[in-house]
């Protein structure tokens, strides 16, 4: 199985996207003022002008893991993801992320989920230390289906402090930290996979899903169900990666060292290639796969290099940093996310993502 079989289209997804930025006029106001754009490369987030310092600001939703949600009426989890995918991408510049505002559409309200969807919402403010500064309810009959949860995050930084992958080089190290799961990406495929699996999402797991550093949110007896195990939260990186930002400004006066980073979402470890139009990024030592990765693949007949395009496998944010200062950044990400380690390199050879792997290759995004 694939992604784009089970209805999400990577490329074609990409070509449309293209398409609607090339119709789009970028900005009214003017260079100087506040508000005027400011060029970003990799697009995790976008820049604009405010005085001494620039706002960042990013926009995702939950996808189609909300309709596992629904199925077993459990939404504690999803606010944590939605505000995960909007603060990790606000991270990737070198914001620190300070507000949220969010949006839910259902075919018609529902108190109890809106209130389980309100607490979810409270701790994910609490774990990215920022606050909610409003939101919108939709109800639209006949335009959804069922709950849809997505959102924006606004961040701030020093005009000096943007992380904007120009200084990237040959020889810088890349870190990664670990991610809690899945995340929010490509559950088209996990659930086209579940589906002829024949497996039920309240069905045990059919693995033993333990792994290090996460906990799985349980809400029966016994051994974790299939649900539970898909439904883990999307991991929040702010406290590491803003106590580091914060710690280089102290100690150095500049985040410097730090010379990109980038959100495994949605792409896989394509999405190193938005930071640099010509370096290219080898990855020699991978972090340990959570084991739903590895059932899936198994289930689904899923090759490597479509793994690595669908998913995060095991690994949901990368920094690349200078050599010279990597094995500093690297003992304070791991006091702060316990399982960082180095993974590989930049180089010169090409732009492309290589990996120990010789089946995993990305040359575009």
């Amino acid at each position: 199985m694939d992604y784009a079989s089970s209805g999400v289209d990577i490329d074609l997804e990409g070509a449309a996207v293209a398409s609607l930025i090339g119709s789009l006029q970028r900005s009214t106001r003017k260079p100087g003022t506040p508000g005027a754009p400011v060029d970003l490369p990799g697009g995790f987030g976008g820049l604009i002008e405010f005085g001494n310092h620039l706002l960042a600001m990013a926009t995702d939703g939950v996808g189609s893991k909300l309709q596992i949600a629904t199925a077993v009426k459990q939404w504690a989890s999803v606010g944590i993801d939605c505000m995960a995918m909007n603060v990790n991408d606000l991270l990737c510049v070198g914001a620190e992320p300070i507000a949220f505002v969010d949006y839910i559409a259902v075919p018609k309200p529902d108190p109890e989920v809106h209130a389980a969807v309100g607490a979810s919402l409270a701790k994910a403010c609490e774990l990215a230390n920022v606050t909610l500064a409003g939101g919108e309810t939709a109800s639209l009959p006949g335009i959804v289906t069922e709950l849809d949860l997505s959102g924006t995050a606004l961040g701030f930084l020093a005009k000096d402090d943007a992380i904007t992958g120009e200084t990237l080089q040959a020889g810088d190290v890349l870190i990664g930290l670990p991610s809690s799961g899945i995340h929010s990406n490509g559950f088209s495929l996990v659930r086209n996979i579940i589906k002829h699996s024949g497996l039920g999402y309240e069905d045990a797991c059919p693995f033993n899903p333990e792994f290090a550093g996460r906990e799985i949110p349980r809400w029966t007896e016994g051994n974790p169900t299939v649900a539970e195990v898909l439904l883990t939260p999307t991991r929040i990186y702010c406290d590491p990666v803003v106590g580091l930002l914060h710690h280089l400004k102290a100690e150095s006066g500049t985040v410097h060292d730090v010379h990109g980073i980038a959100h495994i979402t949605g792409g896989g470890l394509s999405n190193l290639l938005r930071l640099h139009d010509s370096l290219g990024w080898h990855i020699d030592s991978p972090m340990p796969i959570p084991p739903e990765f590895v059932w899936l693949q198994q289930n689904g007949n899923v090759t490597d290099l479509e793994m690595h395009r669908t998913f995060n496998m095991g690994m949901g944010m990368v920094l690349a940093v200078s050599k010279k200062a990597s094995e500093d950044i690297l003992n304070f990400l791991g006091a702060k996310n316990s399982g960082a380690q180095i993974i590989g390199h930049v180089h010169d050879d090409g732009h492309k993502v290589t990996h120990v792997n010789s089946q995993v290759m990305f040359q575009h995004y």
